[in-house]
């Protein structure tokens, strides 16, 4: 009987083009495309990676800045294409990828709450209903009349979890959002991600902390440069980790 994967990455490479030059204004832009157009270098984010992951698993990515991990989280979450190679997805996601990504900085946490919510294809009556709860596990009752642009970047991220973990998604990807806040709030977080782990939602992790991959993970895929260095088991990868790394 064939494995049953809810998300494939299969060979993906994403490929930048950089311009080589400074370029001031649309003015500009357009006066170099005319004489002969503007010099381009590639940047390749991602090279060739494959990556089958299973349902109810919980996935972290490892790599040290630079090396392709929140690239390959938004191929998977749709926010990007891949130059080559495709990813197949089977259910909803929710990603927290960028901090006050989907918000309006000018509006209040209320208000964002309400308009996040409809993003996510939630209805106003359902967001009536799991307001109170939102709130409350961010903590941040006192501040729900404030507008976002005089939050804390850790104050945004409770919002953002807080949001995105009030339903159970088929898939969330965590991009650093528990390295942000005090490290209560990241226990919390941590909870939460594992009552969703009981619950059978499959889970990816991007995070700087070896120890919380190592903690939450079942398997772990470790980038550098946009390579896939090795992929398994856990301990078998974090341990090749640390011995280069450190």
């Amino acid at each position: 009987m064939e494995e049953q994967y809810i998300i494939e990455v299969n060979n993906v490479s994403v490929i930048f083009k950089m311009s080589k030059e400074r370029i001031e204004n649309i003015k500009e832009y357009f006066l170099k495309l005319f004489h002969g157009g503007i010099q381009y270098d590639k940047f390749t984010a991602v090279d060739n990676v494959s990556i089958k992951i299973k349902p109810g698993e919980v996935f972290g990515i490892i790599g040290l800045n630079g090396s392709g991990k929140s690239t390959l989280l938004k191929i998977i979450s749709g926010i990007f294409k891949p130059t080559l190679g495709n990813v197949v997805i089977h259910g909803t996601i929710a990603p927290l990828i960028e901090l006050g990504a989907g918000f309006d900085m000018d509006l209040t946490a209320k208000e964002n709450i309400y308009l996040n919510g409809s993003v996510l294809g939630y209805s106003r009556k359902f967001m009536d209903e799991k307001f109170q709860g939102i709130v409350d596990f961010s903590e941040l009752a006192d501040f729900v009349d404030v507008p976002l642009k005089n939050y804390s970047s850790g104050m945004v991220a409770r919002i953002g979890f807080a949001i995105a973990t009030v339903t159970q998604p088929d898939i969330l990807i965590v991009d650093e959002i528990l390295s942000v806040g005090d490290f209560l709030f990241q226990q919390k977080c941590e909870a939460r991600i594992k009552e969703l782990m009981d619950k059978g939602t499959t889970i990816i992790i991007v995070s700087h902390s070896v120890e919380q991959i190592e903690r939450l993970c079942d398997r772990v895929a470790w980038l550098d440069h946009g390579h896939l260095m090795d992929i398994g088991k856990t301990l078998d990868v974090t341990t090749k980790y640390r011995a280069i790394t450190s």
